[in-house]
């Protein structure tokens, strides 16, 4: 017989498989035992259907009636799209609901709990709760803080450096990077460069894993929103981020500007023309002529977006991470030497003492081809 670890262990293994379709919504998984025998299960798959629990009841049918139900995530007490899990818990007959983490949407937090209470359910929370939380970073940071997690990924060589001296960069890390990218690039909400690299490598910014490739259904496959920053309103209107396969799935492209006047008096393009569908300019003007960056992720947070994944170079990297809005870094380090003139990591001026430094935190460390990946969040 499991342990209830095990069967919570097998519902976060459950959750994981919505992990590239569940945005905006959390991935969470469901258990349903009965007698130590796994009477039903699922999970998430995509927002606006069956969340896990209900997937797991449907599996079950009649014997859930005194079951336990291992969740990942405090069942919903709230109707949005679809019906509050904890209502069908109740009308399901379930003796106990163990969940591994409240829920840190204020429209649930412990309500749900306390509904399942209230029916005579026993409930508790927080069984393996730190594995749970990994499962939707995104999620948990938009709820907790009012803003997305934001993951910045950099490939450097060996001696630290992203580009040569004259802006060449490609290709420094491995295929096996690369395809590595495209992952984290599906796991995204939106996927978040600068007019710089824009201008310069004229990057689509989009997911390029097949459904098979991501092992999910075709119908699930979707595009992270593209976000650019051009503070100037420098974007070029054949760029290849406006025209990305894959839209239709729910890519959308956004482009912050500082520019303070009337966009299509200014370009030679109207807004409509870059992209019929989703194509669309965001002011934001502070006085200096400047991004405001906290507002911008505000403005993301706005929108749903739980987890944006940047590709930028070193001066918008580094003004993120001054301004403490870094929240993982992804480094992929390559076996190459590639000389005291190539550019760095980051561009982060006024770092003149060792007090300045800014510290982080390792968190994994593993080989990708004939790469190292190291994870690292600011201290």
């Amino acid at each position: 017989m499991m342990t209830n670890v095990e069967y919570m262990q097998h519902a976060i293994r459950l959750a994981s498989k919505g992990i590239y379709t569940t945005d905006p919504n959390p991935s969470v998984g469901c258990v349903i035992v009965r007698d130590g025998e796994i009477v039903g299960e699922g999970w998430h798959q995509r927002a606006g259907e069956g969340h896990a629990e209900v997937n797991a009841l449907k599996q079950a049918g009649d014997k859930a009636s005194g079951a336990t139900v291992f969740v990942t995530l405090e069942p919903c007490s709230h109707t949005g799209k679809t019906p509050p899990c904890a209502d069908a818990l109740v009308a399901a007959g379930v003796k106990r609901v163990i969940a591994a983490m409240t829920d840190p949407n204020p429209l649930v937090s412990g309500n749900g709990l306390k509904k399942l209470s209230d029916a005579g359910i026993d409930v508790e929370s927080g069984l393996l709760e730190a594995q749970a939380r990994e499962l939707t970073p995104g999620f948990i940071k938009r709820m907790e803080s009012g803003r997305p997690f934001v993951r910045v990924k950099m490939a450097m060589s060996l001696d630290g450096r992203t580009a040569m001296a004259s802006g060449e960069s490609k290709w420094i890390s491995s295929e096996a990077s690369r395809v590595d990218v495209q992952h984290l690039r599906a796991q995204s909400s939106a996927v978040l460069t600068g007019i710089g690299t824009v201008l310069a490598d004229d990057p689509s910014m989009n997911v390029r894993l097949t459904a098979e490739e991501l092992d999910i259904d075709e119908e699930l496959l979707r595009q992270p929103k593209r976000i650019v920053l051009d503070s100037q309103l420098q974007m070029p209107s054949k760029a290849k981020i406006f025209a990305v396969e894959g839209d239709s799935a729910g890519g959308e492209c956004i482009v912050y500007t500082a520019v303070d006047a009337d966009i299509d008096s200014r370009r030679p393009y109207s807004v409509e023309k870059i992209n019929a569908q989703d194509g669309r300019f965001d002011n934001r003007k502070l006085d200096n002529g400047k991004l405001d960056l906290h507002q911008v992720m505000k403005d993301l947070a706005d929108k749903q977006v739980n987890l944006v994944h940047v590709e930028a170079g070193s001066v918008l990297c580094g003004a993120l991470l001054k301004n403490d809005l870094v929240d993982e870094i992804i480094l992929y380090m390559a076996p190459h030497i590639m000389g005291d003139a190539a550019k760095g990591l980051f561009h982060l001026p006024g770092l003149e003492e060792m007090k300045d430094r800014i510290e982080l935190e390792i968190k994994d460390v593993r080989s990708i081809g004939k790469d190292i990946r190291i994870t690292a969040k600011p201290v």
